[in-house]
């Protein structure tokens, strides 16, 4: 790959790891702000009102997958994923400068919603933004590799994220970290958004979309970014649907709920569960680059079934041996063992459904189905796994899991190969050229 396409997928992979850091440190330092909104009782009680309130930005990300979505394919990639890093930035800044249930009352808890829905929305059209540039501006024997950044960039925002976080637990008191410490990364959040902002100005439009463009300027372009436009290809946005359901919840099981689930089910300290988390997500990231250069060679459906073969048959057994692991290493083991069944998924499911969509649709096309997905089951499924905790049931969330995993291994066995689709080709299906009478 030459340096322009490297620096493109730098620009866009930067900014990406900022949006997910603000999105993910949300989750990891819950158990430190919990009790700062909410009326002191129950600890389970205060971790399930702040997973609610995370749940809540994920039900946002439809909305902003259709309105950034729609920005994307009528204004270009970089002015959406513009727009989504000044977002995330806003919504940093409020969670920073939150009033607590002290000083406030419930008032900070509002805050604290309005921050999370601005990065529902902001997420909801990163997430395809970003997968779509990346796929458009790689070449063509090279998009899986080149889109498995996208997990990269979001697996590095949570491993700074929870690298921070050990710092904090190494130089902060325990009292001060639920005091105000865990301000402090919310403030980091918002000035490398910043940053990112400056970078995102001068990045460079993909070739794809300007020879959309073009085209559009004869052939005329007023559908695109449309629900008319996404309606016409409702079979890809089902299927979009339907084959991010059982990954994105073994995603979010494995990285943003597993440092609670080791903490508060399997007896490990926060210091321990925090580290354990840290260094399974190091080898994740190095693993998806790996991964997605091996889709470009065999192709993307025979990643897919391996992850969903695996995260069927292998969750209840993982998730049952992590609640008795009692140490550092043996919770490592197997958390590592679950993310290389998850890289299956994580690796290429950026490409993969970008590849799905013609140009003038493929920004929407790919976020408003994959934010419904992550709104049923993503941003549910730390709230799902702690009722079944709070009502005593907690394997059935295990069985749950591996459910949602089963329902898309039958999505993977079905559906086509994308790895040799022509993404230049594919726009022509966008707006039919008129015939002469």
């Amino acid at each position: 790959m030459g340096r322009e396409q490297w620096k493109k997928i730098l620009v866009g992979s930067a900014g990406n790891m900022v949006e997910w850091f603000d999105w993910f440190v949300y989750a990891s330092f819950a158990t430190y702000f919990a009790g700062s909104f909410f009326p002191d009782g129950n600890p389970t009680a205060q971790l399930m009102n702040t997973a609610g309130i995370f749940a809540v930005g994920f039900f946002m990300r439809p909305v902003g997958g259709w309105l950034l979505g729609r920005v994307g394919d009528r204004k270009g990639r970089k002015a959406a994923l513009t727009l989504t890093v000044t977002l995330m930035s806003a919504s940093a800044v409020l969670i920073a400068v939150a009033p607590t249930y002290a000083v406030a009352g419930y008032g900070g808890a509002v805050v604290l919603l309005v921050a999370r829905l601005l990065q529902g929305l902001s997420v909801g059209g990163e997430y395809a933004a970003s997968a779509t540039y990346l796929t458009e501006a790689s070449a063509p024997e090279k998009r899986g590799f080149a889109s498995s950044f996208q997990y990269v960039s979001m697996t590095a925002g949570q491993i700074v994220g929870l690298g921070l976080q050990i710092v904090l637990q190494r130089t902060m008191s325990d009292d001060a970290l639920h005091s105000w410490g865990w301000r402090i990364p919310f403030v980091v959040g918002a000035l490398g958004a910043a940053i990112i902002f400056w970078l995102r100005r001068s990045m460079l439009e993909t070739e794809v979309y300007a020879e959309s463009a073009d085209a559009d300027a004869t052939v005329g372009g007023d559908d695109k970014g449309t629900m008319k436009a996404l309606w016409a290809h409702k079979r890809e946005a089902f299927l979009v649907i339907a084959l991010t359901m059982g990954g994105t919840v073994a995603y979010y099981t494995y990285t943003t709920y597993l440092t609670k689930y080791l903490s508060n089910s399997a007896g490990l300290s926060k210091q321990t569960a925090t580290l354990v988390s840290f260094c399974a997500l190091i080898v994740f990231a190095c693993l998806q680059p790996l991964a997605g250069a091996l889709s470009d060679r065999i192709g993307r459906r025979p990643l897919l079934i391996t992850f969903a073969v695996g995260s069927t048959f292998l969750t209840v057994p993982i998730m049952t041996l992590l609640q008795h692991a009692g140490s550092f290493w043996p919770a490592l083991g197997l958390s590592l063992l679950a993310l290389v069944v998850v890289t299956g998924y994580t690796s290429i499911n950026a490409c993969v459904k970008a590849e799905l969509f013609p140009t003038g649709i493929r920004a929407l096309g790919v976020a408003l189905p994959y934010a419904i997905a992550n709104a049923l089951f993503g941003g549910t499924a730390e709230y799902v796994a702690l009722w079944f905790k709070d009502g005593g049931m907690e394997s059935g969330f295990y069985w749950y899991v591996a459910g949602c995993a089963a329902v898309s291994l039958i999505v993977y066995l079905t559906m086509r190969e994308t790895r040799d689709i022509d993404l230049h080709r594919v726009r022509q299906a966008e707006a039919p050229v008129e015939q002469p009478a």
